[in-house]
């Protein structure tokens, strides 16, 4: 399904699953009560080949997502939203409500008829928000608000490709194999149920010590190769930090109504700016999501695995190390900001997120979550990996 889902991919994908997926509130754990599935043995490499061969474009279903970096919280550090949402904007504008699925548990229902209809509904108390891509529309509406939000999209054929975001199970563990070399074990770890299904578990875990990852498990449909839960759990414990998949879902082609939409009696209509200006449909959305969602969740999730490779591209940071202990070293410049001279509620929240550390490489604060770590030197250089603070602090002591 990823590689047919490029039009809608920037607002579908991203939630549609995973977004990337059973001990997190209101999942289904991965494993039926019925116990496991008696299934055919099948290699690790069979079932990467399965996965790479399988090609869904139509299913409906539900999807449960919940996210867990191990953050405070940022209660009172944001701006509240007015009555038409951030910056006046309407409170349906996607760009701004998927943000929402970063953190916390969410239930989502979904449905998708190849790459030119999707829709999607976030299901989170009394209040609904759907979003529905048809053709050259894309439509969303916030129930809490009475508000809708539309845009015009181009023509199938027309410009370049949208980008893809890893969000759905299927991205996600294609982000994680393509990254998977010598420094990775790959195996298939038993049978599950999901969402009713018999399902092989690959299990991939990192070989080098020092990463914050312990284990990325992907569910995969035994009869169709569609990953349908995405799980990635940290070396702390806990909630899994990424716990995304199906609780019900349904390969057959959804109706065709399911994808049509009218706007309520007496909502408000914004029309998106792709309208307004003739742009690309999307274009400023996508650019506001990108540095939200797509940015938290696909860098981490997704560049991370592949070893920060980010920096590879121009003038970014300095390498160093390789494969899931790989760490990306920026020199910033500036001495690293005192956290004591910032407002009492930031200072809080810094504080509960950060600890002072020492080496031979000077002082500085370890800013830590579940899985990226960020280590800021008193000097104003900056080291950056999805690894252990302790870690951290060995590459700073013995970096030039």
């Amino acid at each position: 399904m990823a590689a047919a889902q490029r039009k809608a991919s920037r607002y579908i994908v991203p939630v549609a699953v995973a977004g990337v997926a059973a001990a997190t509130i209101g999942l289904v754990p991965a494993l039926a009560a019925s116990g496991d599935p008696d299934l055919p043995e099948i290699t690790a490499q069979q079932l990467i080949e399965k996965i790479a061969a399988s090609d869904t474009q139509t299913l409906s279903g539900t999807f449960r997502i919940s996210t867990d970096l191990g953050l405070p919280s940022f209660a009172g550090l944001l701006p509240s939203a007015g009555p038409s949402g951030p910056g006046g904007s309407s409170t349906a504008d996607p760009s701004a409500k998927l943000t929402e699925l970063v953190s916390g548990a969410h239930t989502l229902r979904v449905a998708a008829d190849g790459p030119d209809r999707q829709k999607l509904t976030i299901l989170d108390g009394s209040d609904e928000y759907s979003l529905v891509h048809n053709g050259d529309d894309l439509w969303a509406y916030d129930s809490a608000s009475n508000e809708v939000f539309h845009e015009k999209g181009r023509s199938p054929e027309g410009g370049t490709p949208e980008k893809e975001l890893p969000g759905t199970p299927k991205q996600l563990a294609d982000e994680v194999l393509k990254a998977a070399g010598d420094t990775t074990s790959i195996t298939v770890g038993g049978t599950a149920k999901v969402a009713g299904r018999d399902a092989y578990q690959l299990v991939i875990k990192p070989k080098q010590a020092g990463s914050t990852v312990e284990a990325v498990t992907i569910a995969v449909d035994a009869s169709t190769g569609t990953p349908l839960k995405f799980t990635l759990d940290s070396v702390s414990g806990g909630k899994p930090v990424v716990d995304a998949g199906f609780t019900k879902v349904d390969f057959a082609k959804p109706a065709a109504d399911t994808f049509d939409f009218k706007a309520p009696k007496g909502a408000k209509v914004t029309e998106g700016a792709a309208d307004k200006a003739g742009k690309d449909a999307g274009k400023a959305a996508e650019d506001e999501f990108g540095k939200g969602f797509g940015e938290e969740f696909g860098k981490e999730f997704g560049g991370l695995f592949g070893g920060l490779d980010a920096g590879d591209k121009g003038a970014g940071p300095e390498i160093i190390g390789e494969g899931w202990t790989t760490v990306a070293k920026l020199n910033t410049g500036a001495p690293a900001p005192k956290t004591d001279e910032a407002p009492k509620e930031v200072q809080g929240f810094l504080d509960a997120l950060g600890d002072k550390v020492s080496g031979k490489f000077g002082s500085g604060t370890v800013f830590k979550t579940k899985i990226v770590n960020v280590l800021m030197t008193d000097s104003g250089t900056v080291y950056v990996g999805a690894v252990t603070p302790d870690k951290l602090v060995a590459v700073a002591d013995s970096a030039k």
